[in-house]
């Protein structure tokens, strides 16, 4: 064995050294990872992240998915002549945009997904939030139409699936008290669900690296921030469109009790599994008071 060889093999071993320390911190603890639509666009990255999944499964964790579509519910709106209109990184969603956004999660992300991570070797079921009332939701707000916000989530349901060692997929539509479908925010109702599962770390696949602390600056990647931190983001607008309902997610997962939420480039190569299993890490962690 050369020098080099052996170089290498020692760089091996301590990185499986490093991923072992935290495969016994983790195992048996509940992980939702909410997967951003924007996340899924190119088949490579979204089949490694649905195999990350997959590998953090058989090592012991529960991922939990949730996931929304929002780049391909605005192709499919655009091929069918409807107009794509957000408020504050919400969808507005009138009768016939909540046909097509549930066509899309329930029918083809949701079943996409379910696929990718039974390929490799994790059984997934899917489901979407409409199924045994899986998320109760009120109307956010009527100038948003179908827009709801999570009050309440079946996590028995969840539970059970977890116990029979599945991997649940949630499609984020949401039902109110007289059975009408909502169109629910996806980092929102993956808050609301780690919240409800009391889950160790909610992580956000998205299309971004994390949070900037100038939004114009890719090299003020904020590594750590606690809840102060977040809020002062947002009073200064550094934070806009589709990044407000993640900061939100997390600011309500860690109020609610979950250990950490992260915000993860979904497009960079095992990012979940570097966060999960390294020092180092990637992207950003929020913590109720940052430690650095």
């Amino acid at each position: 064995m050369t020098s080099q060889d052996t170089t290498a093999a020692v760089l091996r071993a301590e990185v499986l050294t490093e991923a072992v320390k935290y495969v016994e911190r983790f195992t048996g603890q509940l992980v939702v990872v909410k997967i951003g639509g924007a996340t899924l666009t190119d088949p490579v990255t979204a089949d490694e992240l649905l195999s990350d999944i997959a590998m953090i499964h058989s090592l012991g964790m529960k991922p939990v998915v949730v996931h929304g579509g929002g780049p391909q519910i605005t192709e499919w709106t655009e091929r069918l002549g409807l107009e794509a209109v957000f408020s504050n990184g919400h969808r507005v969603t009138d009768a016939a945009t909540l046909e097509l956004v549930r066509m899309v999660l329930v029918g083809k992300i949701n079943r996409d997904i379910v696929a990718g991570i039974g390929r490799h070797g994790a059984v997934a079921l899917g489901l979407s939030g409409e199924d045994g009332g899986l998320l109760r939701v009120v109307p956010r707000n009527p100038d948003l139409g179908y827009v709801g916000d999570v009050t309440e989530v079946n996590s028995s349901l969840i539970q059970r699936l977890l116990d029979e060692d599945l991997v649940p997929v949630i499609a984020t539509i949401g039902v109110d008290g007289s059975g009408q479908p909502h169109n629910v925010n996806a980092d929102l109702g993956g808050a609301a669900v780690a919240v409800a599962l009391g889950a160790q770390k909610l992580i956000y696949m998205t299309d971004v690296d994390g949070l900037l602390g100038d939004a114009g600056d890719p090299s003020s990647l904020i590594s750590e921030i606690g809840i102060p931190g977040l809020k002062s983001l947002l009073e200064m607008g550094a934070v806009t469109e589709g990044m407000i309902p993640k900061v939100e997610g997390c600011m309500a997962a860690i109020a609610g009790g979950v250990r950490s939420a992260h915000i993860l480039n979904g497009g960079m190569r095992h990012a979940l599994l570097v966060e999960l299993l390294s020092d180092k890490g990637v992207g950003t962690m929020v913590l109720r008071e940052a430690t650095t």
